[in-house]
């Protein structure tokens, strides 16, 4: 069983890690930002007290005319858990949240390679939606 709470400061380095661990990235700033108060940010710890996963993302509205929607910014299971629904109850404390705050859409991006979580996001419920991210090289 696991317990689904607010990501607290003391919880950064257990999530800096496993991030860096799945995308090989380091990037501690930017798990500290994801703290600040218009941020809804969950953890999932185990019996055992030990980070299990987590979910970040926060309501932003009037972007190119869209109304208030909650957006999913990461999501990260630790590997040798997968499968145990911990994203799914990490992804449903979040719209919770976000439907407490009279959100009614839910929105994130996905890179189209990435099968793993374009499948746990439409094994949520999420499809297709009304925009299209534009895209530009800059080197």
């Amino acid at each position: 069983m696991t317990t689904i709470r607010p990501a607290q400061a003391s919880d950064l380095q257990a999530i800096s890690a496993l991030d860096q661990r799945e995308t090989g990235v380091a990037k501690p700033d930017y798990w500290r930002e994801m703290l600040a108060p218009d941020r809804h940010f969950l953890v999932a710890e185990t019996e055992q007290g030990s980070l299990a996963g987590f979910i970040a993302g926060e309501i932003r509205a009037w972007e190119f005319g869209q109304p208030a929607a909650g957006w999913v910014f990461a999501i990260q299971i630790d590997p040798e858990l997968r499968l145990k629904s911990i994203g799914s109850a990490l992804f449903d404390a979040l719209v919770a949240r976000f439907k407490a705050k009279g959100v009614t859409r839910v929105r994130t991006l996905v890179e189209r390679k990435d099968h793993l979580i374009l499948s746990f996001f439409r094994a949520q419920g999420m499809v297709a939606g009304p925009s299209l991210q534009l895209d530009m090289d800059l080197s």
